[in-house]
């Protein structure tokens, strides 16, 4: 699916066209979507290709000016009244005049931004929406991360009162989102500090500041996600 948005006065609108400093979304494309958007924005088709590759690290690229930002994303599936988490790989391409995000199913984060939740967001200022867009991301690992805690709270009560099966395998499910969180993280944190070192926001002495909040709130998630693996692993034995 292709979407476009653009600051209109003050709120980020849905568009029927690209143009300058506006923000394409891509989730779930096919191959004609793929072709225009990459001809219309100059960008590289093997840069969006690998943004929907599910085993693709986190990572930077940077080829003609066009540079790709790959990050994990976290994501919650429901299956009858229990929540599954994991992380997918979310991109992030970035040209002169565009803001191009690529992911293989619609996630939590691109609605963060277009529902109104982060205030002060411009597609225009095209850096600057970039890393807004990773802080929430961290954010949103945070967000999971507790979601994830309370789960094992719940499964942990059942347990005792029951001692089923059922609740030994969610228990379990459960360690196996955390692992994926931590990985993930982990390789955010790389790209962030990447990113720290990068001529990307030294224009704007306001964005490397934005930036070092984000590799705050991503630390923050790692230290959360250790301490509820912990608190786990202690349970499971």
């Amino acid at each position: 699916m292709l979407r476009i948005y653009k600051n209109v006065s003050g709120r980020i609108l849905e568009q029927d066209e690209l143009s300058n400093g506006c923000w394409v979304h891509l989730s779930a494309p096919d191959n004609g979507e793929i072709k225009s958007v990459c001809k219309q924005l100059s960008v590289p088709e093997s840069f969006v290709r690998a943004a929907l590759d599910e085993e693709e690290r986190s990572r930077i690229d940077e080829e003609e000016g066009t540079l790709l930002i790959v990050v994990d994303t976290p994501t919650a599936e429901q299956d009858n009244n229990d929540f599954y988490y994991s992380t997918i790989p979310f991109g992030i391409i970035v040209t002169e005049n565009a803001v191009l995000t690529v992911c293989a199913k619609e996630t939590a984060l691109p609605r963060q931004i277009t529902d109104g939740t982060v205030k002060g967001v411009s597609t225009k200022k095209i850096r600057r929406f970039v890393l807004q867009l990773l802080f929430q991301n961290a954010t949103l690992f945070l967000y999971y991360l507790r979601r994830t805690d309370k789960d094992v709270i719940r499964a942990e009560k059942e347990l005792r009162r029951t001692m089923k099966n059922k609740e030994l395998i969610r228990l379990l499910s459960l360690e196996k989102s955390l692992v994926y969180f931590s990985t993930g993280l982990k390789g955010d944190e790389a790209v962030l500090e990447k990113l720290l070192r990068m001529h990307f926001i030294n224009a704007y002495p306001e964005d490397s500041e934005l930036l070092e909040d984000v590799i705050v709130e991503n630390r923050q998630a790692i230290e959360m996600c250790h301490i509820y693996r912990d608190i786990l692993s202690g349970t499971m034995n």
